[in-house]
């Protein structure tokens, strides 16, 4: 296993890469020329699959950018309803913003089709948390850790009450 701050630089140097890829055609991006119009036609149609769209969400989600990673998750779940993870993961992002009601409803959706994951309760409990509800979070960490959630299992140990 590598240690975290070498995949946090690798990461970094992958997306700095990336951007200075890019800067040449930001000029011309911003003022709506032909030479952007043309360079994003070369850079291919908007991805189609929701795959890409939850892809897409997680890492903008990883570096704090909530508010694209909604879009993005949406994005998803409008090209594939069925996507849990991305009910999940926009509910996290909800939560994360602060807008505690439509991350609930997100993430009560992800539950619906995947009743059997730890992973969603204590997304829900954190999200709970946060939004006020100690009791209800309790409940979900609970559940969450009965499902083997590890994280849910180590939250009860460090709050017993």
């Amino acid at each position: 296993m590598m240690p975290r701050q070498f995949v946090f630089a690798r990461c970094m140097i992958c997306f700095l890469s990336l951007a200075l890829l890019t800067l040449p055609a930001l000029p011309a991006m911003a003022a709506g020329t032909t030479a952007a119009k043309s360079q994003k036609a070369a850079a291919g149609p908007e991805p189609r699959d929701a795959e890409t769209w939850f892809r897409k969400g997680a890492l903008v989600a990883t570096y704090g950018n909530n508010k694209a990673a909604v879009g993005y998750f949406t994005k998803a779940i409008a090209l594939n309803p069925n996507h849990g993870g991305a009910w999940f993961s926009r509910g996290v992002s909800y939560g994360q913003l602060g807008l505690y009601p439509q991350g609930i409803e997100s993430i009560n959706r992800a539950i619906a089709m995947e009743p059997q994951n730890g992973l969603y309760y204590y997304g829900r409990a954190r999200v709970l948390l946060l939004s006020g509800e100690p009791g209800k979070a309790r409940e979900d960490f609970r559940k969450a850790a009965d499902l083997g959630d590890e994280d849910a299992q180590n939250y009860l140990k460090k709050n017993p009450k």
